[in-house]
């Protein structure tokens, strides 16, 4: 065996295959459920094809015509899809931050890993900045919620995200073309082709453009609307299938954007002569900042921003999977590549004044490649593992706080990690109705650092506050050069029960892990930028699934218990009387709480479909200290709302001759959040309703007529919240305004 790499992390994949001896007996043919019964649906969640009712974990899945249904388009809209799952971006645009459960990573940097995995077709997104993506041309999409890792490639606290893309196949030629407009001058277009060359070669392009010619806010300062799109997508993939057992899929995936990011509602700290009675201060856009600035309006789409707020972005995404059946087990292969380059500029005070305004440019280099070898026995089901990625990602910052604290600075971090993993996952068979699912993995992560942030001239003889005095040389505020290495054994512990045919009854224990990191945003001291421990969870979960034929009802519910412990989470301190922000470590917190989900089709009343899911969640942070000192035990995790709820239901009319009509609603609520692990007041979320519908007149298979809304009650709900009161000003974020609009499709084979 030939090894590519150096170092005891390129050795732990290459000795992967030591592990291979120990399953390698004789197997039965894996046989893939039937999916004629429209309401099973097959998911690939284990690694291989299997009803949902067969899987014994809380997996929320929607196939293509959800998606489109409900027009998921990016990463911002899976909260439509299940509940206990929240969306937030600090700049609308830039980088969405999934929570699951309570658990996700509360930074916005391109350098940090997720908690959340997020896979495109099996390859890991190691950056948060990598999930700022449109979604198109898709088979499916599954949200699993727990700690992932005996079955995955990079392991995660959270759960996973899994985009599946529509494959080559050998049907025939077939596509599709699409046309959207809508309001804010939204015009959309899609296609794909799917063209088989031989019986072994099939090939599948797709691309889409999304050209939005007016945002959703107005920026005063610039007398314009800004948040502005122009974005194309593509992807090519080839799938070669030479003999019986063998295949190997190549894909290329590339996106240019010419974007803007939309702005956020402004708050200050200090009231004036113009503050209306009874408004509490601080906290409202009607009071004032240090400078003077206040917002009367009462819009938070309407504000004074001193940027103009660009977003740029190249990305190339390579994949190659490799699939080969060696009789007694089948082996795949997936190797992927990331090339990510992007240019964006925000204000992060949403004042008129240079406070805090920010020109920024991010760099990610990504590879990834794992090993599965799988197969099954008299005995069990197996699968054993290896993981390896190596990740180089530079951040800068150029930051312009002249009219504030008197100084220009410059922000750059430039982190490599390297990270090697072994896993396997066996599900026992107990008895024709019991196994065991036992699972192990270990992995060895190491991340570097070297940056740190510099005050590079003092402008002025004096200011409201200054970093250096008038006229000194640049001065290092805060400088890193660490490494770190961390290692684990994680482990999985299950019992599926399946009485009959219809029901599963599960119990599990799983450890999840997530590695330590660096803070890599603007730092005013060196010890912001000390590295942040490794965060573990043991998650214990109970859960009934299952179908009632007669009821024509499938149904999901579980209930779980997390021991969270060194929760990685941003966090605000004092540090010689200058106010920093920057990721640490709260030594524990508790959650629990229960999902359910229905899906109901009556047989009684053909075309008609309900789907209901409901989350409670309870969250408890330990004790912590900020920059007011000890905060007690009992904060809420952030983003971790005690109740979500998602439903929608469907009316399909056939009108014969192949023409039907269909009308769709979804509904979403989230009760009221907090935003950071302090519990502040001033940046919490109450709680929101959003109603989505659809209407649409089609012949299957052949072309559909859909008007569309999205947030048709236009509610105004908040996302995200930053507390930046010692420099006398936050901001809160808003979901999107009401959108709605026309889309034609025609299919053709």
């Amino acid at each position: 065996m030939k090894c590519f790499g150096t170092g005891r992390r390129a050795m732990l994949l290459c000795n992967a295959a030591l592990i291979v001896g120990i399953f390698a007996n004789p197997a039965l043919a894996q046989e893939e459920p039937s999916a004629e019964d429209d309401n099973v649906i097959i998911v690939t969640a284990q690694k291989r094809a299997q009803s949902t009712l067969d899987v014994g974990i809380n997996i929320a899945v929607a196939d293509a015509e959800a998606l489109a249904t409900q027009r998921i388009d990016d990463a911002t809209d899976i909260v439509a899809i299940a509940p206990n799952i929240s969306i937030k971006e600090n700049v609308p645009g830039l980088v969405p931050v999934i929570t699951i459960r309570g658990v996700g990573l509360n930074d916005f940097s391109a350098t940090n890993n997720p908690s959340a995995g997020v896979y495109i077709d099996e390859v890991s997104l190691s950056s948060l900045a990598l999930m700022n993506f449109d979604f198109f041309d898709l088979e499916r999409m599954e949200v699993l919620k727990g700690p992932q890792g005996t079955l995955y490639g990079r392991t995660a606290t959270a759960g996973a995200l899994n985009i599946v893309t529509a494959r080559p196949n050998f049907r025939g030629i077939s596509g599709m073309v699409s046309g959207s407009l809508g309001n804010y001058e939204l015009k959309e277009v899609e296609a794909n082709l799917n063209l088989p060359a031989s019986d072994t070669l099939s090939f599948r392009i797709a691309g889409k453009g999304i050209f939005q010619d007016e945002g959703f806010w107005i920026n005063e300062a610039l007398d314009r609307d800004v948040g502005r799109r122009e974005v194309l997508l593509g992807r090519a993939q080839a799938l070669w299938t030479p003999a019986e057992g063998f295949e190997w899929l190549i894909k290329a995936e590339v996106q240019r954007g010419r974007s803007e990011l939309g702005g956020a509602e402004f708050f200050g700290a200090i009231p004036t002569p113009l503050t209306p009675a009874g408004v509490t201060c601080p906290g409202s856009p009607e009071c004032s900042d240090f400078l003077g600035y206040f917002d009367l309006d009462g819009n938070p789409f309407r504000g004074s921003w001193s940027v103009d707020p660009t977003y740029d972005v190249d990305q190339l995404n390579l994949t190659s999977r490799l699939e080969a059946d060696l009789g007694f087990a089948t082996l795949v292969s997936v190797t992927g590549y990331v090339d990510f380059d992007r240019q964006w500029s925000a204000d992060t005070d949403a004042g008129p004044f240079a406070q805090l305004d920010f020109l920024a440019d991010d760099k990610v280099e990504q590879f990834s490649q794992e090993l599965r070898l799988a197969g099954e026995t008299d005995y069990a089901i197996w699968l054993v593992g290896a993981f390896y990625s190596k990740d180089d990602i530079q951040t800068s910052y150029a930051g312009d706080l002249s009219d504030l604290l008197n100084t220009t600075t410059f922000t750059f971090s430039d982190q490599e990690s390297e990270s090697a993993a072994l896993f396997a996952n066996v599900e026992w068979t107990l008895s024709e109705t019991l196994s065991l699912v036992t699972g192990v993995r270990y992995t060895d992560e190491e991340r570097s650092n070297l940056g740190g942030t510099t005050d590079l001239v003092s402008l002025a003889p004096a200011s409201f506050l200054t970093l250096a005095p008038f006229g000194s040389a640049p001065i290092p505020l805060a400088v890193s050069d660490a490494k770190i290495t961390d290692t684990n054994w994680s482990w999985k512990l299950g019992l599926n029960w399946k009485p009959s045919d219809d029901t599963l009854i599960y119990l599990s224990a799983t450890q999840g892990w997530k590695s330590g990191g660096f803070f890599a945003g603007v730092a005013t001291t060196s010890a912001q930028l000390e590295p942040y421990r490794p965060e573990k969870i043991v998650a214990y979960e109970a859960g009934i699934k299952g179908r009632l034929r007669e009821a024509d009802l499938n149904y999901s519910v579980s209930a779980f218990y997390y021991d969270y412990s060194d929760v990685q989470t941003f966090i605000r301190e004092d540090i010689g009387g200058i106010p920093i922000q920057r990721l640490g470590n709260v030594e524990n917190a508790e959650i629990y709480g229960l999902d359910a989900d229905l899906a109901w089709n009556p047989a009684a009343l053909p075309g008609f479909s309900l789907n209901l899911g409901i989350g409670l969640l309870e969250t408890e942070l330990g004790s912590f200290l900020a920059g007011a000192g000890p905060v007690p035990k009992g904060n809420e995790l952030p983003d971790a709302p005690s109740l979500s709820f998602n439903g929608g239901a469907s009316y399909e009319l056939d009108f014969g001759g192949d023409i039907a009509a269909r009308l769709s609603l979804n509904s979403r609520y989230q009760s009221s959040s907090f935003k950071d692990g302090l519990n502040d007041p001033i940046v919490a979320a109450d709680g929101f309703w959003t109603l989505d519908a659809r209407a649409s007149v089609f012949s299957e298979g052949d072309w559909d007529v859909s008007v569309w809304g999205k947030n048709i009650t236009n509610e105004r709900y908040v996302t995200q919240g930053v507390n930046q009161l010692p420099f006398g000003m936050g901001f809160r974020v808003y979901g999107a305004p009401r959108t709605y609009g026309l889309t034609l499709t025609k299919h053709f084979d």
